[in-house]
């Protein structure tokens, strides 16, 4: 069955009204007749599963006859502080990092970012970069669309990450802690408990600077490297990410 993200108060009651522009995309995209089921989804990681009734122009009416949980959100909740990157490789982190299983996505201004002000992402990227991000969620079955925060600068990023209980940067100059010793503090003689939420930093092309570096180690952010390879900068936080979740058992 086709998946949407819908406003939840379209959910209150079990007839449900679609308008707008999923009208379209029902009827003359994937051409929905009565009697076929879809699933609509409120953002809170509640699955409706709805049976068209009527389908005409501008609105296509049905009933819930199923609700469920959702079951594609992970355990661990991951946030990836992605800095801002040439052309349309941060779209593609959206939408990789969507599909992969974060929960929020925090665009950073870094000392070596092509874009030098906040002021340079207007609304309309910012509308385009949700519908990825929405697209991408429907696409995966994910039950909760993932947040996307505004453009932030890198020290003002460091400070919202104290609320995590892990925060990391994978970091090229960075040899001596791994992600994996990271994760396991057992295997290090450590009692302390896996993490339930992480934060990801990721610079841009180029990397972050030392000065970044030291900035991010005030704040409580380690740094870890991810192995003898170089990873580009829209790779580097889907695999620590991917590491992440496996390691904390998101991937079974």
């Amino acid at each position: 069955m086709y998946r949407f993200f819908v406003p939840p108060e379209w959910l209150t009651h079990d007839t449900v009204a679609i308008t707008g522009p999923l009208v379209h995309r029902l009827c003359n995209v994937l051409r929905m007749h009565p009697g076929e089921h879809i699933l609509l989804l409120d953002n809170s990681g509640w699955s409706h599963e709805m049976e068209i009734t009527s389908v005409d122009k501008d609105r296509v009416a049905g009933r819930v006859v199923r609700k469920s949980l959702a079951a594609g959100e992970p355990r661990t909740k991951v946030t990836l502080y992605q800095a801002t990157l040439k052309g349309r490789n941060f779209e593609w982190v959206l939408q990789k990092g969507t599909e992969l299983g974060l929960v929020e996505f925090v665009p950073v201004v870094c000392q070596r970012c092509m874009m030098s002000s906040l002021d340079t992402v207007g609304m309309e990227k910012m509308i385009r970069w949700k519908r990825i991000i929405a697209e991408a969620a429907e696409q995966s079955r994910r039950g909760r669309l993932p947040q996307l925060r505004p453009v932030t600068l890198f020290p003002q990023a460091c400070e919202m990450a104290r609320r995590a209980d892990l925060s990391i940067v994978p970091w090229e100059e960075e040899s001596d802690l791994s992600l994996r010793q990271l994760l396991r503090p057992e295997e290090e003689g450590s009692t302390s408990k896996r993490p339930f939420s992480v934060n990801i930093f990721v610079g841009p092309e180029g990397g972050l600077t030392p000065e970044e570096i030291e900035q991010a180690q005030r704040f409580g952010i380690i740094p870890v490297t991810l192995g003898p390879r170089i990873l580009r900068a829209e790779t580097a936080g889907l695999v620590a990410t991917t590491a992440i979740l496996y390691e904390m058992g998101d991937m079974e």
